[in-house]
């Protein structure tokens, strides 16, 4: 018997796409929602459509239970009330349903001196991108404050998993495995938060299904893997089967290509993130995702850096 109906908005996307696998993997019924079924899942239907139309949407989520709100705009395309617009709409679709909307935060909602950040730690965004994600967050909470709508949060550290594309490992980190060399994105001793996206799926649907015990506006803080750099560069080295040399990324390269490129201009302005170590923490989440719950963090590097070592090997 099922667990309940689940709809993804933006399936193909990198958190869409491994929870919708954690939803069937937990035995809910999940529906994808996207402009294209490009990466198909066993036992998830699809219904295409446009994320900024609101019939689309409504379509999207009838008959859901859980809305796993999955969507995120280009990384230079937030500014000017779009990434609100766009949660607006799906807002809308869902109406005065009271269905179960979970969203993905981030750490842009802090600033940079903040360092143990639980779900209470005040909110003080340092750029116009942790702003919007501040205002998002508002515009859930009034929602739900209204009881249009259950809203379920759970804030992780960046992705990672194998075969992403456009996520740091594969624009940075491993950019150059090819050729013998990773880079580290700061200072060795810093520690930095990373989100293992099969865990982060698990984690999803795992609040799902104990939505009914939870209130109307929940935040949670997934730990994931808290690192520095160092050790994430020993991680990969571990897994490689030949030498890989260690250098420190060209950050001044990725300034001089945001002269010409938006989205590489957008980028580099979060680059505090990886020089100040802000951990994610919630006793709550950890108790209730149970022992034992992650992969561990050198299993998981090692999964995620084989296909690019593999290419290296090949060469």
């Amino acid at each position: 018997m099922s667990k309940g109906n689940v709809t993804i908005l933006g399936i193909n996307g990198h958190i869409g796409h491994h929870a919708a696998q954690a939803f069937v993997d937990a035995g809910f019924t999940v529906k994808g929602f996207g402009r294209s079924n490009r990466l198909p899942i066993t036992g998830v239907s699809f219904v295409q459509g446009d994320a900024g139309s609101l019939n689309d949407l409504k379509e999207a989520v009838a008959g859901a239970d859980i809305v796993v709100n999955a969507l995120n705009l280009p990384y230079d395309k937030w500014d000017r009330g779009r990434a609100e617009a766009q949660l607006a709409t799906v807002i809308a679709a869902m109406g005065d349903s009271g269905k179960t909307l979970m969203f993905p935060g981030n750490i842009y909602n802090y600033a940079a001196s903040d360092r143990r950040i639980a779900p209470p730690t005040p909110q003080r965004p340092q750029t116009p991108r942790g702003a919007i994600r501040v205002r998002q967050e508002e515009m859930l909470a009034a929602a739900s404050k209204a009881g249009k709508l259950q809203t379920i949060i759970i804030r992780a550290g960046d992705f990672y998993a194998a075969h992403n594309t456009g996520d740091w490992f594969d624009q940075a980190i491993m950019m150059d495995a090819k050729k013998g060399k990773i880079y580290r994105m700061a200072d060795a001793d810093i520690g930095h938060a990373w989100a293992y996206l099969p865990d982060l799926g698990r984690a999803f649907a795992k609040l799902a299904e104990q939505r009914d015990a939870l209130g109307a506006f929940e935040s949670f803080h997934f730990a994931g893997h808290y690192v520095t750099h160092g050790a994430l560069m020993a991680a990969i080295t571990k897994a490689s089967p030949a030498p890989l040399k260690v250098a420190a990324l060209p950050w001044l390269v990725l300034y001089a290509m945001g002269l010409t490129n938006g989205v590489m201009r957008e980028v580099v302005k979060m680059r505090y993130l990886w020089n100040n170590p802000m951990e994610l923490v919630d006793p709550r989440l950890d108790a209730m995702l149970g022992p034992d719950f992650g992969t561990p963090f050198d299993v998981a590097v090692a999964e995620v850096v084989k296909p690019f070592l593999t290419q290296r090997a090949a060469a």
